[in-house]
């Protein structure tokens, strides 16, 4: 299966989740090229940005698990562009 590139943003609304949600991100740290994390204490939520570069399986696997954790919130989108084209 070809990589692609992808983002994901996780809203974390339930912060005793945090550990577990880095745990996931861990485990498929291999796709994960960048990573931004914004605490909001005023809101009482973290929201994580991440930029992959990963199958579709891949991406399933990462979004299926975090939003199976309550509390989460996951959204991702994946480029239609693949490993092997070039925009010119």
């Amino acid at each position: 299966m070809e990589k692609r590139i992808a983002s994901v943003l996780i809203v974390i609304r339930n912060l005793k989740n945090v550990p577990r949600v880095n745990q996931i991100l861990s485990a498929h740290g291999l796709a994960i090229r960048g990573r931004l994390g914004l605490p909001m204490p005023q809101r009482n939520v973290s929201v994580i940005s991440l930029v992959l570069e990963a199958t579709t399986d891949e991406l399933g696997s990462l979004t299926g698990q975090l939003g199976r954790i309550q509390g989460v919130e996951v959204k991702s989108v994946m480029s239609k562009l693949s490993e092997n084209e070039r925009e010119e």
